[in-house]
């Protein structure tokens, strides 16, 4: 099979590439255009034959419609991800994740229906009313960024009522690992432990999230693109646990050997109050029941082989750990 990754330059899109590949697919590649030409966490891909590297942005409709020809599935992930930089141009995000996903549905339509594997995000449900949160929890638009990708999960599910265009929501929740960009909390963590720093800023640590290392929901995408029972579903990735953001940072400080370091709050990495989401946990019963998936690594595993990749010099020089990333 054929298939088109959107977002393929990013973290888990350079992850999803890799697997698609050692699965036998061949690849279509999308990375954001620039002058640079630089194709992001792609460049790092050994050349494949099997690899087609495109440049572009998929909130052009002409670009969308070249690059769905001849696939036979959509991986979409491009999208803008940071929800501070969403508070400071919420247009971006309606550009990028709304019209974006219009762009790749309607080429998709118009290309003979070819399936889409859609990717959503937990953020869509704001802070949870019930745990654990099945694909059922009331979307709550808890900033630009969550409202936008509620807007663009419910295009592609408008697609598939209105025109039988076989989409799958796929709804990761917290991703980690290898790649992951400065802006999030467990990079934030390490980078500032590796790069020797005897306190670090962090924002608050109450919150709890449901971690999911990048190759299980990787993995779980490619499940949901073998399931024709998916088709029309929201479909959670998830762990089906919780863990606070201050237990997080107490694992990686075991892993990383660092026990006595200081912990500074950093007033602007808090979230405005009604902003912050508190609690995630996701009910992964459905995807259970759909393809008979569950995770493979345990938090302990994933937040030691991520802390592996980080404290090799070649891939901690990447990030600007004195600066905060939004």
């Amino acid at each position: 099979m054929k298939a088109l990754v959107t977002g393929a330059d990013g973290f888990i899109g350079s992850h999803l590439t890799e697997l698609l590949l050692a699965q036998g697919y061949c690849v279509r590649a999308l990375s954001y255009y620039n002058s640079f030409n630089d194709w992001g966490w792609l460049e790092g891909i050994p050349s494949n034959k099997n690899l087609e590297i495109v440049t572009g942005d998929i909130r052009d409709p002409n670009i969308c419609r070249e690059l769905v020809k001849n696939v036979d599935i959509i991986f979409h992930l491009a999208a803008l991800i940071a929800i501070p930089y969403s508070y400071r141009a919420p247009d971006s995000y309606i550009d990028t994740n709304v019209k974006g996903t219009l762009n790749i549905c309607q080429a998709a339509r118009d290309s003979g229906n070819i399936r889409i594997i859609h990717t959503s995000t937990s953020e869509v449900y704001g802070t949870a009313l019930y745990v654990p949160m099945d694909e059922n929890h009331p979307k709550q638009p808890q900033s630009p960024y969550s409202a936008s990708k509620i807007g663009a999960d419910m295009i592609a599910l408008s697609f598939y009522n209105a025109f039988g265009l076989p989409v799958t929501v796929a709804r990761p929740f917290n991703t980690y690992g290898p790649r992951q960009s400065a802006r999030a909390f467990i990079p934030t963590v390490i980078t500032q432990i590796l790069s020797g720093a005897k306190s670090i800023q962090l924002g608050d640590l109450t919150p709890t999230r449901d971690l999911n290392y990048v190759m299980d929901t990787c993995q779980g995408f490619l499940v949901l693109a073998g399931c024709e029972s998916a088709i029309g579903k929201e479909v959670n990735i998830s762990s089906n646990y919780e863990v606070s953001m201050k237990d997080t940072v107490e694992i990686l400080c075991e892993i990383l050997n660092c026990s006595s370091i200081e912990i500074v709050t950093d007033e602007q990495r808090i979230r405005p109050a009604n902003s912050e989401v508190f609690r995630l946990w996701g009910d992964n019963s459905l995807i259970k029941a759909l393809t008979g998936f569950t995770p493979k690594y345990s938090i302990r595993e994933g937040l030691e082989k991520t802390c592996k990749w980080f404290a090799l010099k070649e891939n901690l020089t990447h990030y600007k750990t004195g600066i905060y990333n939004v």
